[in-house]
């Protein structure tokens, strides 16, 4: 049995040393870039994520199998699957190992899931290269992962950007991936992400209401009495 911290936290070793566990990686691939949002907002920085065939928002990766494969050799087997583009992970491009959190109580009874997660800077050319593999080349697209996503870490007037993207659902502890690794590469003051979550707290509950609004819209409508059509003759 592994012992992690109070946090869920494994080292690499910890975390390979666990018996009957699952593993999983994946990887937050990004960029400097100097382009400007409306020629004025500075982007900063690239990050991309993926929408997933279960409507939520991930990195790329997926399960590896360590009876056959190491884990960045796994890593990079669904990288090629998912984005089309053959990568190199190497062991010091890993960042963390961790529990995965239950998301069900069916998962309970099946074996605990490990998440290794890895960042891998690039340069702006090579990251627009992986979006374009990722629609013409990647097997997975269209189906596993419905397309690639650039996480936007600037904020507009109207609060936008950032605090917008936070609010959406995320798979697991990706979003937790995601602002740790934005502090950690300090690619987000600690400031602004703290004003972002907090604006991503009210669009939450904003959305939460406008959905009350459309479920009652919707059982309003099947609630209907179905008439039948008059016959004529």
């Amino acid at each position: 049995m592994c012992k992690p911290m109070a946090s869920g936290q494994l080292s690499r070793a910890e975390a390979l040393a666990c018996s009957g566990c699952r593993h999983a990686c994946h990887v937050m691939l990004y960029c400097d870039t100097n382009t400007l949002l409306f020629g004025s907002i500075p982007i900063r920085h690239i990050v991309l994520m993926q929408m997933r065939f279960d409507g939520l928002l991930g990195f790329p990766g997926g399960f590896v199998n360590l009876s056959e494969e190491s884990l960045e050799a796994g890593l990079g087997r669904e990288l090629l699957e998912e984005l089309g583009v053959a990568f190199q992970i190497l062991e010091e491009d890993h960042v963390d190992s961790c529990f995965a959190p239950a998301s069900s109580p069916a998962s309970s009874t099946s074996p605990r899931l490990i998440t290794h997660f890895y960042t891998k800077k690039m340069e702006e050319g090579q990251i627009r290269a992986v979006e374009t593999a990722a629609v013409t080349t990647a097997t997975d697209h269209g189906q596993e992962v419905l397309g690639m996503v650039r996480v936007p870490l600037h904020s507009t007037k109207g609060g936008g950007g950032l605090a917008s993207f936070l609010s959406h659902s995320f798979v697991g502890n990706a979003r937790f991936q995601l602002l740790h690794t934005l502090l950690r590469l300090h690619l987000v003051a600690p400031e602004e992400l703290r004003e972002a979550l907090a604006r991503s707290l009210k669009i939450q509950a904003r959305a939460s209401e406008e959905l009350r609004a459309a479920l009652a819209r919707v059982e309003g409508k099947t609630n209907l009495p179905h008439h039948s059509p008059a016959h004529t003759g």
